[in-house]
């Protein structure tokens, strides 16, 4: 009697399932939790202030993706909003209050997160100096210069120009506000640009393989480049949205946002030494780290002052699955 050919189990892969998982349990206890936490107004709360880490974080999963690191995105974002507001308030007197002030503050801001995207990169890729170093020394430059624009204290948006302005962060669609609008069609349009696209492709060579990536004729240092420049624009769209928010910055404006990207990508099954990113995964990764602190905020079964500790142990648990071969492909 001849014997049957064994038939092959599919191989579940944690790295793909556990963020999903992780998400779905935190939705399950925070209803079990409190009542509210699936109320519209604490939905939307937590998905607007998840924007500002999650546009950042996108163009972090492409940096990371080629192998790079920027420990310097959350002082860019405070040096970004600080030079926008100090603009739009010199233009103001000149210009009067007004759409053209709000547009060339975007101008400012966008041009400027490019500039310091393109400082990093083109020192990264063209002096040699290692990403890690090169990051921290501008993480403190940044911070550095808004303090010195700030005087030490804080730069304010005018009170007119701020009640104009209030609207991008607190305007929407359909009762959808605009950051988590802009997050959404970002995040769609990263994940086709990493899938879809030679762009994308080149990113996970670089970070797989650099030696094997120039053989293959791809362009390293220009695409490795062209991933900060990406990641400065996304700093500053994120800050264009976080501007009407508090309409002010300060030294402590964007603190710890870098860790909080870096976090979510990894979470999101992005490899950390490269080679291998997904943009979904890095969305489903800033939403985890930001039911964590919802949670804990709405509940008292834990500290909020804890919930620094509790991501790092998801993070520090997202890791430990990236250290199964081949997990994350």
């Amino acid at each position: 009697m001849a014997r049957s050919a064994p038939t092959r189990r599919p191989k579940v892969n944690l790295a793909v399932i556990a963020p999903i998982v992780a998400l779905i349990a935190l939705i399950l206890i925070g209803m079990a939790l409190n009542p509210n936490f699936l109320s519209y107004a604490n939905i939307t709360n937590v998905l607007a202030r998840s924007a500002f880490i999650g546009i950042i974080a996108i163009g972090m999963t492409f940096v990371i993706t080629a192998g790079g690191l920027d420990l310097s995105v959350g002082s860019m974002a405070a040096f970004v909003a600080g030079l926008m507001i100090l603009s739009m308030n010199v233009l103001v007197q000149s210009m009067g209050p007004g759409l053209p002030v709000i547009m060339a503050g975007i101008a400012i801001a966008l041009a400027t997160g490019l500039a310091a995207g393109f400082i990093n990169g083109i020192l990264i890729t063209r002096a040699g100096i290692e990403a890690f170093i090169l990051t921290l020394g501008t993480m403190g430059i940044y911070r550095s210069l808004v303090t010195w624009l700030a005087d030490g204290g804080t730069l304010s948006l005018g009170f007119e120009m701020r009640e104009l302005y209030r609207p991008v962060y607190y305007g929407g669609i359909m009762g959808i506000s605009w950051p988590i609008i802009v997050f959404a069609v970002l995040a769609i349009l990263g994940e086709i640009v990493m899938r879809h696209t030679a762009f994308g492709r080149h990113c996970a060579a670089i970070g797989s393989n650099e030696k094997v990536a120039r053989y293959s004729s791809v362009a390293v240092l220009r695409v490795r480049l062209m991933t900060y420049v990406l990641l400065g624009v996304l700093v500053g769209i994120a800050v264009v949205m976080y501007v009407p928010r508090l309409g002010s910055a300060s030294a402590t404006t964007g603190l710890l946002w870098e860790l909080e990207a870096i976090a979510a990508v990894i979470i999101g099954g992005t490899l950390l030494k490269g080679g291998f990113g997904r943009v979904w995964g890095t969305v489903v990764g800033v939403l985890i780290l930001s039911l964590i602190g919802n949670l804990l905020n709405l509940t008292d079964f834990v500290s909020p002052y804890l919930n620094g500790a509790i991501q790092g142990v998801v993070i520090i648990l997202a890791v430990v699955l990236q250290r199964n071969p081949g997990a994350a492909r």
